[in-house]
This record gives C-alpha cells, sequence and structure tokens, in this order.
C-alpha cells in the first residue's frame, strides 16, 4: 500500500470509545478501530461481555483496550466512563454512538397498543442516551480542539416500513417510537455538528439498513428482493469501510452528513 493511502486511514495511538461496542455492528467498530491503530475503550451493559470482546481484540490486533459497563441512558453513567476512558488513556479522538435497538416489553410494535413507559424507555435507549454521550465526549474534544464523533442511526428514520413483510414471516415489526428515536439520532447529529464542528469536531452519523442475523429466511428474501443490491447486510464487512472512513483523516473535511449504508433500501421504488 502507497504511503499517500496509509496516512488517509491509519488511526495509530488515536483513542476509540465505543457505547455498546461489546457485540453486533458495535463490535464491527471496535475491530476496525483496533485494526487501524487505535486504543479502544468499548462498552456493555454487561462488564463480562465488555471483558471477552476487549480481550479478543487485545489478542487479535495487539490492541490495548479498555472494557467498561455502562448503562448509557443514565447520564453520570455515561460521565464516569468518560472518566475512565480519559484518566486511562488521556483523551479520546473517537466517539462511537452505537448502543441502542428494540424494545418490546408489551409484546407488540403497534403504537396505539404499546405501554407509554416502553415507549419512553425506547427512545431513552436510541436517542438521549446518544445526546448524553455526545454531550460528556464533546465536552472533552471541545477542549482539545479535535475529535470525531459518529453517531448509529437507521434506514428506519428515514423511510416507512412495508409491516406486510414482517406479517409473512410471523415477526414483530419495527416500532414507530425506534423510527422516531433513530430519526431524532440524525437531526442531532446535523445541529450538534453545527455546534461543534467550529471547534475542529467532526459529527456524523451512519444509518444502516438490515443485516442478516438469525432471520427467517422469508424476512430475507422479501428484504433483499426490496434492495438493489439483492441481499441484507453483511456483519463483519459492510459497515467497517463507513466507521473507518468517517473516523480517519479521510474524512476531515465531512461533517454532519448521515451517511446510507443500506444497498439501495431506502431510495429503491
Amino acid at each position: 500500500m502507497h504511503e499517500e493511502i496509509r496516512e488517509l486511514f491509519d488511526l495509530s495511538g488515536k483513542v476509540a470509545l465505543i457505547i455498546g461496542g461489546a457485540r453486533h455492528l458495535g463490535l464491527d467498530a471496535a475491530s476496525v478501530l483496533a485494526a487501524a491503530g487505535c486504543r479502544v475503550a468499548l462498552t456493555s451493559r454487561e462488564i463480562k461481555a465488555a471483558e471477552e470482546t476487549a480481550a479478543r481484540l487485545t489478542q487479535a490486533y495487539e490492541a490495548e483496550t479498555l472494557p467498561l459497563a455502562l448503562d448509557h441512558v443514565h447520564a453520570a453513567h455515561v460521565e464516569e466512563a468518560v472518566r475512565l476512558t480519559v484518566s486511562r488513556f488521556g483523551r479520546i479522538d473517537i466517539l462511537i454512538n452505537n448502543a441502542g435497538g428494540g424494545t418490546l416489553h408489551s409484546g407488540t410494535a403497534t403504537l396505539a397498543e404499546r405501554d407509554p413507559e416502553d415507549i419512553r424507555a425506547l427512545i431513552e435507549l436510541n436517542l438521549t442516551g446518544v445526546l448524553y454521550c455526545s454531550r460528556a465526549v464533546g465536552s472533552v474534544m471541545a477542549e482539545q480542539g479535535c475529535g470525531k464523533i459518529i453517531s448509529i442511526a437507521s434506514v428506519a428514520g428515514l423511510v416507512g416500513r412495508d409491516r406486510r413483510v414482517y406479517e409473512r414471516s410471523r415477526m414483530v415489526p419495527s416500532q414507530v417510537d425506534y423510527a422516531a428515536a433513530k430519526a431524532g439520532v440524525i437531526g442531532m447529529t446535523r445541529d450538534l455538528a453545527g455546534w461543534l464542528s467550529p471547534l475542529g469536531i467532526c459529527v456524523n452519523a451512519i444509518s444502516p439498513g438490515g443485516f442478516a442475523r438469525d432471520l427467517p429466511e422469508q424476512f430475507v428474501a422479501d428484504y433483499s428482493d426490496r434492495t438493489p443490491l439483492g441481499r441484507m447486510g453483511r456483519y463483519g464487512v459492510d459497515l467497517k469501510g463507513a466507521i473507518l472512513f468517517l473516523a480517519s483523516p479521510a474524512s476531515d473535511y465531512v461533517t454532519g452528513h448521515n451517511l446510507v449504508v443500506d444497498g439501495g433500501f431506502s431510495w429503491w421504488r
């Protein structure tokens, strides 16, 4: 590889904090950043999961790691995790806001039937916690005069979903409140960029489409048929390049952007 290309994507010595970095897309983020040379702090609600992933990263990439237990819906817990990261590594160069997901305590995705407490909890999980993490790490980066904040949003925040695809596979469909939260992450990204970019901090989002994991064959087939590239996303492959680009010097003139990684799902038909 030519040195010019290496310099664009080299993150040697940088410090990355990955919220929800123990598995799935968070693990993809932690892996590619460790491979690029980052020292990695990663969180999970269960410390054992964070420790196991940290050990894997150290073995695979010889990366210096810091596993942390964190429930990011509590602002005080976020501030403590950030304090521990800075205490260990001296700074934070990259924040990946990955923690989130759907919660279905009431067993339904129908908005009229959802328990208001479930709606509140889901929005806290997918939006409020992201704000807390961006607030705490953004303050550290502002003092440094540089940094990269990358939040994982979703195509659910961009397009309405065809519930019939879920019904054919007898799956509980995506919740409206989940879509609202992810749209909020996209809006937050743009306005946060307006605040932090003049301080030298790039703020961007990534909106993944559907990624295949333990899904019914019928759902995978239906979803793939609605995607120009003819397939769902692949864990361990399809998000890594986008994360590396937005975290690296290659994207130093990119801020306030939502990078859609969905095989074309959100704009086709």
